[in-house]
């Protein structure tokens, strides 16, 4: 979808510099959820992501209304890559076989001018994993989103020996300096998860304080929220700030709602994704909650 269909649809907010209030952050997610659904055609969204995610991803795409498609030959990218909404690489699993096609497909989508949006999972594990993080930075992704640990990795440039794989060892507000120097740095928008979800575009701060510490007991929540985020940022490629925003407090609401009917980690996993699939524009005015980081 592009922007002049999704303008059709709804009245421009002001804009997310100003001091907006919460109804029009809300309305604003609402917006992004209802035009991946509405879209003539579900967004296609490529997803080079690790082994663990493809499962939550996938589903959690669908049931947003997204198209996943889980393409990471490097063969196949020249013709595939082109007809995508949006491109998602997460290196969870990095191996040196995927590093080519994945930055193969972020040149790819830069040529045929698709958004794409990048996962640098546990980037201070190993010096190989923060070089390849730090390579694929420089194809100019257009979302970053990692937790606050990662951020700040890619923030110092170096690797960090108490890493602790995707696990955070810092709040996302103790990342926030470094998120603005980097959406500075590489001209994209970061996010950093944690119970304040984070957004930046190096000027602009905001907090998007929706889910349930029980997401952190599911594998790949992460994964999906960011893949989320290449859906929402598929169909408003000219606004990724709000877009990023938007889709983060969405999968949150959807985590909250899926608590209310689950048991524990595994029910959860469950629910979020039918709390997704079923959400309806009023549970997302109600119980949205970005707001500006000062």
């Amino acid at each position: 979808m592009d922007d002049e269909t999704l303008n059709q649809r709804r009245q421009q907010p002001k804009t997310a510099a100003n001091d907006e209030k919460s109804e029009s952050w809300a309305q604003l997610a609402w917006t992004h959820l209802e035009c991946v659904r509405n879209s003539s055609s579900p967004p296609l969204i490529q997803c080079i992501t690790n082994l663990v995610s493809m499962d939550l991803v996938a589903n959690v795409l669908l049931s947003a209304g997204a198209s996943p498609a889980m393409i990471h030959s490097i063969e196949e990218i020249p013709e595939f890559t082109p007809k995508v909404h949006a491109l998602y690489i997460n290196v969870g699993t990095l191996t040196l076989a995927w590093l080519p096609a994945m930055k193969k497909a972020a040149a790819v989508a830069n040529e045929s001018k698709r958004p794409w949006v990048l996962d640098p999972v546990a980037a201070g594990a190993s010096a190989f994993r923060l070089k390849a993080c730090l390579e694929l930075l420089t194809l100019g992704p257009t979302v970053v989103r990692g937790n606050g640990s990662e951020i700040l990795v890619l923030f110092n440039g170096s690797a960090n020996a108490n890493f602790k794989g995707a696990d955070s060892m810092h709040e996302s507000t103790d990342a926030i300096e470094a998120a603005k120097s980097l959406a500075r740095t590489y001209g994209c928008i970061v996010a950093v998860s944690g119970a304040v979800d984070i957004v930046t575009d190096g000027e602009r701060v905001v907090g998007a304080k929706n889910g349930v510490p029980m997401l952190q007991k599911i594998t790949a929540t992460g994964c999906a929220v960011t893949a989320l985020i290449a859906a929402f940022v598929a169909v408003t490629p000219s606004q990724p700030f709000e877009a990023t925003a938007a889709a983060l407090s969405v999968f949150g609401i959807a985590g909250e709602l899926g608590m209310c009917s689950a048991g524990g980690p595994g029910s959860l996993r469950m629910h979020l994704i039918d709390a997704l699939h079923s959400l309806d524009r009023t549970a997302v005015l109600q119980r949205a909650n970005i707001a500006n980081v000062s």
